[in-house]
């Protein structure tokens, strides 16, 4: 063991806790400050979306039962898991802001995930089943009242406009409200896709066009919701997260001045710009001061990585787990 450690403990390695720990909790706590702040500004443009949303679904609603378009009920179903995600998303917002707790000790911000995932499995159901619709439908297209389509879309369009506005700032940082983004997004393009079949039809009377914007618009949700549904996924199984290269942090931890070498090492996020990363960590000899190693390798991955919830290994000699690079579970017996 380091020379900081060893009248305490003699086994391979240990966890050392940085000399730097008063100036990482003030960090750490403006950081926390700073996202609550903005999780408080999350639930206030969620809630206002989820308002505005439901006035118009109940609006689409009554619309396509009036008028017979199926461009305007792929809508409202948009609308409809518009107002599910965005519920989903405000609940989960306010669940991320839980305090951790001995059985929880990451805390609830999971939850965010979670909202994501069903927010995308809303969005690739509701694109099947408005494909399939469109598909029926186009052979035997049905009476269309284009007027009150074009309406009721150009109401549609302004609440998207406006809680696509809301929602826009939150979106870049957050896998939840990017859901909830994307589900006000897809139906912004199909209350555009409305206004122009109803102004089409009225012009040239063909009816079978709705069905054609409406087939349209699920084509285009289905890949997207898709991507998000991956991106939630590789969360949910501690992978490594999309902006995260896991071979440049290993590379940049094995130049590290005062290392040897790198193994065990995990990156892996509990939600959107939440990067944990544990390692273990041989030092090279003349060993550096245990204190000083980890505030060097601290300081590089918050730097260079943005990583900030760091555990670090370190050795004087490799552990057991030395074989493996990404070793989990006990080591394997030699």
């Amino acid at each position: 063991m380091l020379a900081s450690g060893r009248r305490r403990q003699r086994g391979a390695g240990r966890a050392v806790a940085p000399a730097h720990a008063s100036e990482h909790g003030r960090t750490h706590l403006a950081h926390a400050h700073q996202h609550d702040h903005a999780h408080g500004g999350h639930g206030r443009a969620l809630g206002l979306s989820l308002v505005l949303v439901s006035v118009v679904l109940v609006a689409e609603l009554l619309g396509a039962w009036l008028s017979g378009s199926l461009a305007l009920l792929s809508d409202a179903a948009h609308m409809f898991t518009d107002a599910a995600a965005l519920s989903i998303s405000l609940a989960a917002t306010r669940l991320a802001r839980r305090p951790p707790d001995p059985r929880r000790t990451f805390g609830y911000h999971r939850f965010e995930i979670l909202a994501a995932a069903a927010n995308a499995v809303l969005l690739l159901l509701a694109g099947a089943y408005i494909a399939y619709e469109a598909w029926r439908r186009i052979e035997q297209p049905p009476a269309l009242d284009a007027d009150l389509m074009l309406w009721i879309a150009v109401l549609g369009l302004a609440v998207n406009l406006v809680s696509m506005r809301l929602l826009a700032a939150g979106q870049r940082d957050n896998l939840n409200i990017r859901g909830a983004y994307l589900e006000v997004w897809s139906d912004m393009l199909g209350s555009v896709g409305v206004i122009v079949g109803a102004i089409a039809i009225k012009l040239t009377g063909w009816e079978w066009l709705d069905s054609a914007i409406a087939l349209g618009i699920a084509l285009w949700i289905v890949p997207r919701a898709w991507a998000l549904l991956r991106t939630t996924m590789n969360v949910l199984l501690e992978g490594a997260p999309e902006d995260t290269d896991v071979a440049n942090v290993e590379q940049a931890l094995a130049g590290c001045e005062g290392v040897a070498a790198v193994h065990d090492l995990h990156v892996w996020s509990i939600a959107s710009g939440k990067t944990s990363l544990s390692v273990h960590v041989v030092a090279a000899p003349p060993h550096t001061p245990g204190d000083v190693l980890l505030g060097r390798i601290r300081r590089l991955l918050a730097e260079r990585f943005d990583i900030h919830h760091s555990t670090v290994q370190i050795e004087e000699q490799p552990c057991e787990h030395a074989r493996e690079r990404h070793g989990f579970g006990p080591a394997e017996p030699t």
